[in-house]
């Protein structure tokens, strides 16, 4: 038996690498002791598995450094029952097992650090075939059989993107993979990268050879350090082996491959600021056309894809582009990843086939709503996406039926949210993050979403005029359509969405001076139950201005006047008494 651990972020950020020393330290030399990545079940990290040969025998979750040594009698003993209290339950493995897994195929269960993992599982074949049996021609009328959209937002066709590089005039031309993952909530990118980074390799080397690129670059975030680390270790064993560099598998296609790190722009996922960025220059997005696939990276034609899309390509082509396209709907086929995170039991990285609906990733896959509270809304694309209400669970997940919602695909960022968030502040989150990130450049961006923030942070700091309402559509709809990228023309979407799907929030905002929700702390009043008080003194103990008064054993009142809203007496209450309103 081997035992292995899960060393993705999120495994590392839960105690992992504790867990993984303390093995150690019981362990002698006839135990294997390996690891992986992320397997998506974030929730439940650390994560060790015990193998037997290929086989996984056991998935024990949110291990302690205190049971290593029971870890490592069971495998010592082959007793796997000495475990039995750390392993999954079915009900969290179902989390997995409902899932179809392409992009993340290999994730949590390959040696992110080993190329031999990566070839043992079927890695390098797609691109062995590609050389020996495929024109550049094939490759990309296979990619179109498949119907693969570019999963980095806009959902464009990727065969197109690839044929108007190959079809462009000149002999050099550059491969760039935007891994450059912004999004607040959204991590699909550096899961990838950190557990499987020779798929995105393999993937990256056949668009290469289909548009005839001799050099490729991954733009990648200076954030995601040991994403960096693990694909520059991929790069030098795939270089040693012949995968990478001159003369590739000993034919005539050649292509190097460099890793860019980003300084954390935002606006850097657009892909021509990605390119000055990755020039020296500033990111900030150019006019277009011409589109990169005519002048890109060093005005040369060049093709950006994101990791998730050429993670896609080596599956592909080993099971076909009909295989792929089997699986979705109509207008949007295969699968999509989607980083399921907020006020959700069980958060992670989730894929599944297009044509899901919201209700069966959050509520089957996701297992519903933490602390049993009412689901209110999810944000789909971060700060270009919008808020989908209740309303709407059972929208079909595809390009076309979430941009009918006002929302977006996005690269995959899935933000669930409770009853307790104020959809006004979720609105202001958003913008403050769009304001920040703005380049500069055009007008409608640079100060089009400093005038929203501006508008939302008076709302909810209960300073909302009538009015406001339809000054922020108005706005918003300035914006989109004078921003020059996709930063500013989708940046008002999640004020505009909660606005269509919330507006009775708004409204108790700027008419009553009412946070629905209780979460705006300027709106807030605690007030006490009187019927649940027993007048314990606890409450006024712990209030720093002496707000709270009333007598020993009778129920106490809170002067509103002198109240500071910090929220002591309720996170103290041990009778629930205490309600904000």
């Amino acid at each position: 038996m081997r035992i292995v651990i899960g060393e993705g972020s999120c495994g590392i950020a839960a105690g992992a690498l504790k867990v993984h020393s303390a093995i150690d330290a019981f362990a002698n030399s006839d135990i294997q002791i390996g690891i992986t990545g992320c397997i998506g079940m974030c929730f439940l990290e650390p994560i060790v598995d015990i193998y037997e040969e290929n086989e996984l025998k056991a998935r024990l979750v949110k291990v302690k450094e205190s049971d290593a040594q029971n870890i490592v009698n069971a495998v010592k003993e082959n007793n796997l029952s000495l475990v039995d209290y750390l392993k999954i339950s079915d009900e969290d493995n179902s989390f997995l097992t409902q899932q179809t897994r392409i992009a993340l195929r290999n994730c949590g269960i390959a040696d992110p650090e080993n190329i031999e993992s990566y070839k043992e599982k079927g890695g390098y074949e797609a691109l062995k075939k590609v050389l020996t049996s495929m024109t550049p021609e094939e490759v990309i009328e296979e990619i179109k059989t498949s119907g693969l959209a570019g999963r980095g937002g806009a959902g464009f066709p990727t065969w197109f993107k690839w044929n108007a590089a190959r079809q462009s005039d000149g002999d050099e031309k550059y491969l760039i993979c935007n891994a450059d993952e912004g999004d607040p909530g959204a991590f699909m990118d550096r899961a990838v990268i950190e557990s499987d980074p020779h798929n995105l390799i393999e993937g990256m080397l056949i668009a290469a050879y289909a548009i005839g690129a001799k050099y490729a670059y991954v733009y990648v975030r200076a954030e995601y350090p040991l994403a960096i680390v693990r694909l520059g270790k991929a790069i030098e064993d795939a270089t040693k082996e012949n995968l990478l560099g001159e003369n590739i598998l000993g034919t005539s296609f050649s292509c190097t491959l460099r890793i860019k790190a980003g300084a954390g722009a935002f606006v850097c996922g657009e892909e021509t600021a990605l390119i000055e960025s990755l020039e020296g220059k500033r990111g900030m997005p150019r006019l277009k056309p011409p589109f990169p696939a005519q002048k890109g990276y060093e005005n040369k034609p060049s093709n950006i894809n994101n990791v998730e899309t050429f993670a896609n390509v080596p599956w592909i082509i080993l099971n076909s582009g009909k295989a792929f396209a089997s699986m979705g709907t109509e207008t949007s086929k295969g699968t999509k990843v989607f980083a399921l995170t907020g006020k959700i039991r069980r958060g992670g990285l989730v894929e599944i086939p297009m044509g899901l609906t919201l209700r069966d990733v959050i509520f089957n896959i996701g297992g519903g709503i933490r602390n049993n509270k009412k689901f209110k809304a999810v944000q789909l694309g971060g700060p270009s996406g919008g808020c989908i209400p209740e309303a709407l669970l059972d929208t079909v997940i595809d390009y076309k039926a979430l941009s009918a919602t006002g929302a977006i695909m996005g690269s995959g960022g899935m933000v669930v949210m409770d009853e307790d968030t104020c959809m006004v502040n979720m609105a202001r989150f958003f913008l403050d993050f769009t304001t920040k990130e703005s380049c500069g450049k055009c007008v409608h961006c640079r100060i089009g979403t400093k005038r929203l923030f501006e508008i939302l942070t008076r709302i909810t700091d209960g300073k909302g005029k009538e009015g406001d309402i339809e000054l922020l559509e108005e706005l918003c709809d300035s914006v989109k359509s004078g921003a020059l990228c996709g930063l500013g023309q989708t940046a008002p979407n999640p004020v505009l969405t909660t606005i269509k799907y919330f507006r009775n929030e708004y409204e108790a905002h700027i008419n009553e001076g009412r946070c629905p929700a209780g979460e705006c702390a300027a709106l807030r009043k605690y007030v006490i139950d009187e019927t649940k008080c027993r007048g314990c003194t606890l409450c006024a103990k712990k209030c720093p201005v002496n707000a709270i008064s009333g007598s020993v054993k009778q129920a106490h009142k809170i002067d509103t006047n002198k109240c500071i809203k910090c929220g002591l007496c309720k996170s103290n209450c041990k009778f629930d008494a205490i309600e904000v309103k």
